[in-house]
């Protein structure tokens, strides 16, 4: 099913994610994106056996400085005046965009290596003012269209699919249980680069413990602090190239769709379905699947709609966003780098599938199909 001009992804990198306030909150963006990149491009240069021209450097990002983060990272990295830089924000679907942007170009025929990704410094993220009243979120829809906080978005998506406190809390604890699992056995090494002492992201914990205990968010609702991601900050880097350039992950289809701005949770079901049917996949088919935990009412609500059981062994294997912390513009490129893990520093076989996914604020989602080239 591969074309002709697919890209792959040849090397995949990310930082630890530290939760919002903590051990990475005095790191600006670039400070935070460059070692990633750097560390990324390494991998690459190790496999292509000779240095790389960068073509571009494209990243997702929500709410950082402005002043373009992509481009002042690709300086920051060392990588030379000559590499030009760019910054999308699709909010939580801006690392999968940024992915999708690059690989644009190559499929149009430019085969030069580019890096794509996200980054976000939510502990530095500027706070917004209008009319002298500060915001932490911008608008994701106009006047006279539902925009509810991610929270209460959460809350109404539990009540509207009638999703129980124990099934999420449940949900949760699975998350952390396998994020633990896989912090222990070393299954996040390879893809990690070390940034200010921390070493593994600070989420990962015991707090399945607590979640039964922890007191609704809302007045007779069901979502708590528990089942609601952590924000953190932290950044991803893919190294695209030009197709035959394996070993890696051949990116064979993708979608982004749009859904109701009060339900916003269920976007990434919307764009999977799609992602699959252009890809001539079915659920099946697919191996791994990584889909951005931000809530998880959210998740069980994307997987319902997708005819998969909550503990599909699929899905998430080494925790999601609830276990590891959701540092939102770098959060999809993470959702790769996970899968590249999974898959090809695992050793899966050629033709193995995988999907990355996000639901995204204002009633958007978005999917990419990858598959495992030797």
């Amino acid at each position: 099913m591969a074309a002709k001009n697919d890209p792959v992804i040849i090397a995949a990198r990310r930082s630890p994610i530290g939760t919002r306030g903590r051990a990475l909150a005095h790191l600006r963006v670039e400070e935070l994106a460059a070692p990633v990149i750097r560390a990324a491009l390494n991998d690459a240069e190790a496999i292509h056996g000779a240095p790389i021209n960068v073509a571009d450097v494209i990243l997702g990002n929500c709410m950082g400085p402005g002043g373009n983060p992509g481009r002042v990272s690709a300086l920051a990295a060392g990588l030379g005046h000559a590499v030009p830089g760019a910054t999308v924000d699709r909010q939580c679907g801006s690392g999968l965009a940024a992915l999708l942007d690059a690989a644009a170009a190559i499929r149009a025929g430019d085969p030069r290596m580019r890096i794509a990704g996200g980054v976000e410094s939510a502990s530095t993220a500027p706070v917004r003012s209008i009319n002298g009243k500060g915001y932490d979120k911008a608008p994701f829809a106009p006047s006279g269209f539902s925009d509810p906080e991610m929270t209460r978005a959460a809350e109404d998506l539990a009540v509207h699919d009638q999703l129980s406190r124990p099934r999420q809390d449940a949900h949760a604890a699975r998350s952390h249980a396998r994020a633990r699992a896989a912090l222990s056995a070393g299954r996040f090494t390879a893809e990690l680069v070390p940034l200010a002492g921390l070493e593994h992201d600070d989420a990962i914990g015991g707090a399945e413990r607590l979640l039964t205990r922890l007191p609704p968010l809302f007045p007779g609702g069901t979502l708590t602090a528990g089942t609601a991601t952590r924000i953190g900050d932290g950044a991803a880097a893919l190294v695209l190239a030009g197709p035959g350039s394996g070993p890696g992950l051949g990116l064979r289809a993708s979608a982004v769709t749009g859904c109701d701005p009060a339900l916003p949770g269920i976007g990434a079901a919307g764009a999977i379905r799609a992602a699959l049917d252009s890809a001539g996949l079915k659920m099946g088919d697919i191996a791994a699947f990584e889909i951005v935990e931000a809530f998880a009412a959210q998740s069980l609500a994307v997987l319902d709609r997708l005819g998969l059981k909550d503990d599909d062994p699929r899905l998430s294997a080494d925790g999601g966003a609830l276990a590891l912390g959701h540092p939102w513009g770098a959060s999809g490129a993470i959702a790769v780098v996970r899968l590249f893990s999974r898959l090809v520093r695992s050793g899966a076989p050629a033709g193995t599938f995988g999907v990355a996914a996000a639901s995204i604020g204002g009633g958007m989602g978005i999917a990419v199909v990858v598959e495992v080239v030797r």
